[in-house]
């Protein structure tokens, strides 16, 4: 179980959000509850949310609106939707917008808290691939602008002759930029270098 993040659960039916409050608790998570979305954005600490049990219809401002404000303020905890059974449409375009679940009431407890332990280990692995993000971009700003240029070369597989020569440089050169940046990036191998370089570049340019 991963219980060090906060369960938010956001629906505007009070006896429906105590009950699933009781449910959470009961199994050892953290859970803040919320009757719209609204007071979701005003209160809670977005870093800590391991995941969101959100309504689709409520007064206000409505589950997909929510799911679109979080998206733009990328905000990346997984949304699992709770949905009446006329709802379903609205659930699955929800899924299509990014949305990690959803759920029909009245919810089953066992597959609720089977989707949500789903989520919170997808939670889990979105903060470790963001923290090796972040930790490689770090480490691979500290290359000066020539270092940078050889690591590129040296990840693509060039040997130092082909670099020194892309570069109009002499190999001597190109071994000493390499050394230099083997040990400011703290490689210990091609191989740990070419993981440090696609760890370090955005998502989207990988």
């Amino acid at each position: 179980m991963i219980n060090h993040v906060t369960i938010c659960v956001i629906d505007d039916d009070g006896a429906f959000r105590d009950s699933l409050r009781f449910l959470l608790e009961s199994a050892g998570y953290t859970v803040a509850a919320y009757e719209s979305g609204n007071s979701f954005l005003t209160s809670q600490d977005m870093e800590h949310i391991g995941c969101i049990l959100l309504d689709v219809r409520m007064t206000g401002m409505s589950g997909l609106e929510l799911q679109n404000e979080l998206k733009q303020r990328a905000i990346p905890a997984p949304i699992i939707f709770l949905t009446g059974h006329g709802d379903v449409p609205m659930a699955v375009e929800a899924i299509k917008r990014g949305a990690f679940e959803f759920i029909e009431k009245p919810v089953n407890d066992a597959i609720l808290l089977g989707m949500i332990e789903r989520a919170l280990q997808h939670d889990a692995d979105t903060r470790r691939a963001r923290a090796r993000q972040l930790s490689a971009a770090a480490r691979l700003a500290t290359l000066s602008p020539r270092e940078y240029e050889v690591m590129e070369r040296v990840v693509a597989g060039k040997p130092n002759k082909v670099i020194a020569e892309d570069l109009g440089i002499s190999v001597k050169t190109v071994e000493a930029h390499r050394a230099r940046m083997m040990m400011k990036t703290g490689a210990d191998s091609i191989a740990e270098l070419v993981q440090l370089a696609l760890d370090g570049l955005p998502p989207q340019n990988r």
